[in-house]
């Protein structure tokens, strides 16, 4: 799909796709936590669609102990534990070097609890930004650590109450359990959410036979990369079935003919995470490769490959 053998499409194909009352160019974008401010030296990040900040919360995080990486057969395991500067610290120094890039600003947005969300919300009503994205995978200290992605009807008092304190449209990173992501992107377009994100990692684990220990620090971790593509796609189609609102997809997209299979099973939109961690170009290039594949596939519009899955 790429190289000397692409040829560019001969009618102009339009890339564009709307979350809510949000356009975007196209429907690239990094996941949150995979993409830095720091890395606009190597990468024209204005040709992206958008972009995702790491996950802010109400207070500074270290983030888990080391070893917070580790590879794993066609794919990653981390346990970062989303280190954070906390609200203010974000506010005052990360975003504003996000919007310097050049594309549409997507802040992410984690809590511990359900009334944390809805306090960062509040501190960033007087910051520039394009939307917003409630990671709903963090654990609820509340209710013992579980997830809070995995009960829906926290997902959607989170989601109401974040909807009520911004101006901007609102997305929901979901947890990805098969059981709860159909209900649980029901109740987050009930709460007002503008689209669903599909999905976060997948929960992991690495083990050293020879140290009988596991090799992450915090021990569990999330799988990501291309071992997910094929459940993340799956999940994507579910949530897609079950709401009317747009669904990012997210989970092993390393190509654009990865975006183009997230599109017809029902995504509007990607994200790219592992892959941006081998090849920071990866996402640039996809934008480019995107017209000559929508061409190949006989469509002059994106959005017209969204959903057109059959069995």
């Amino acid at each position: 799909m790429s190289g000397p053998g692409v040829t560019a499409p001969a009618r102009p194909v339009d890339l564009s796709v709307r979350l809510g009352d949000l356009e975007l160019a196209n429907p690239v974008m990094p996941a949150s936590g995979c993409f830095g401010p720091e890395l606009a030296e190597l990468v024209p990040v204005h040709r992206l669609g958008a972009v995702v900040t790491k996950t802010v919360f109400a207070q500074a995080r270290p983030g888990n102990r080391a070893h917070r990486l580790g590879e794993s057969a066609h794919g990653m395991l981390n346990s970062v534990g989303i280190p954070s500067r906390g609200v203010h610290g974000f506010a005052r120094t990360d975003l504003p070097a996000y919007q310097r890039l050049g594309a549409p600003v997507i802040v992410s947005v984690g809590g511990l609890s359900e009334g944390e969300y809805w306090r960062v919300t509040e501190e960033l009503a007087g910051t520039e930004h394009a939307a917003i994205e409630v990671n709903v995978s963090c654990p609820n200290l509340e209710r013992g650590g579980v997830t809070l992605g995995s009960d829906v009807g926290a997902v959607r008092r989170v989601v109401a109450g974040v909807v009520a304190r911004t101006d901007v449209p609102v997305l929901v990173k979901l947890s990805p359990d098969l059981a709860t992501i159909d209900a649980a992107a029901r109740a987050a377009q009930e709460a007002g959410a503008a689209a669903v994100t599909v999905c976060n990692s997948f929960p992991g684990l690495a083990v050293a036979p020879e140290t009988r220990r596991a090799t992450l620090g915090n021990g569990t971790g999330g799988l990501s990369g291309p071992a997910i593509k094929p459940l993340a796609l799956r999940l994507v189609w579910q949530a897609a079935q079950a709401v009317t609102i747009p669904v990012v997809g997210c989970g092993g997209i390393a190509t654009a003919h990865d975006v183009a299979e997230f599109l017809v099973a029902g995504a509007s939109a990607v994200q790219i995470g592992t892959a941006t961690f081998a090849r920071p170009f990866v996402m640039t290039e996809i934008v480019r490769e995107l017209p000559a594949l929508a061409a190949r596939l006989g469509v002059t519009r994106l959005t017209d490959l969204v959903g057109t899955l059959s069995f």
